[in-house]
């Protein structure tokens, strides 16, 4: 099994690699369906352990020789975030069990973070206070993002994990093996917002605060991520509906 180690968590390679022999056995379940998510305690540390879904036959091939794993491109794009000072929990690890000719199963491994909630939470949870605020420091945080030349493919609300520190609230972004680098044009921005949120009223307090920063006219950037956003539900409602459609269609033939 191919490993790569940041330096930093060297000392932690018998462990880990150990933990990975008996992954099945051991830990506390976060995440159990095409990925598998763990939180498995290695030498006193709090480890992530995301163990992705074996490929199919093509990708096992297109791994092997032609694009980078999801674990690798994870724990490469969470080295570079943390370089750039965008929240991510710490990258340890990434593991590649692979042959001479084909690609298996991976693991990336980060640092635990326990959050007080995630974006997602934000959304559906009345109980939460601050929300303006939290938007409002969430928005600062993308901007700092956005300026650094990193686009988030996978913003969505459970990508986005929240922690109140004092009187202020800090981000960290997970699932991170979807990014682009790239001085970003200002459409790209704010499609950028358009998985956030089925709720206008948040992309009210986002507009207007990127806008702010940006120095744009706040009624066209709430606008623009406004319609970005419903584009993009439509579509996904649209596709929802014709999965239920086929689904029915194939149930009905057996």
């Amino acid at each position: 099994m191919k490993s790569v180690y940041r330096d930093s968590y060297q000392y932690l390679r018998p462990s880990i690699e150990d933990a990975i022999t008996r992954f099945n056995q051991i830990g506390k379940s976060l995440h159990d369906g095409r990925n598998v998510v763990k939180v498995i305690d290695v030498e006193g540390e709090s480890l992530n352990f995301k163990r992705f879904k074996k490929p199919n036959t093509i990708n096992k091939i297109v791994y092997k020789f032609f694009r980078k794993s999801k674990a690798q491109r994870s724990f490469e794009y969470a080295t570079v975030l943390k370089e750039k000072g965008i929240g991510t929990p710490d990258p340890v690890a990434y593991l590649e069990e692979e042959s001479l000719f084909n690609f298996g199963t991976s693991f990336y491994i980060s640092k635990q973070l326990n959050c007080d909630f995630t974006y997602r939470e934000l959304i559906n949870d009345d109980s939460i206070e601050d929300k303006e605020q939290i938007l409002k420091e969430f928005t600062r945080f993308i901007y700092h993002m956005h300026e650094a030349g990193v686009y988030f493919l996978d913003n969505s609300p459970g990508n986005t994990l929240i922690t109140k520190v004092d009187d202020h609230y800090e981000f960290a972004l997970v699932d991170l093996n979807r990014m682009k680098f790239y001085n970003i044009p200002w459409d790209d921005r704010l499609k950028n917002f358009e998985r956030l949120s089925p709720h206008k009223w948040m992309y009210e307090v986002m507009g207007l605060e990127y806008a702010t920063l940006s120095r744009k006219r706040p009624e066209d950037t709430i606008s623009q991520m406004w319609n970005y956003t419903q584009n993009f539900q439509d579509a996904f409602h649209r596709k929802k509906r014709l999965k239920k459609k086929l689904k029915s269609l194939i149930n009905g033939k057996n």
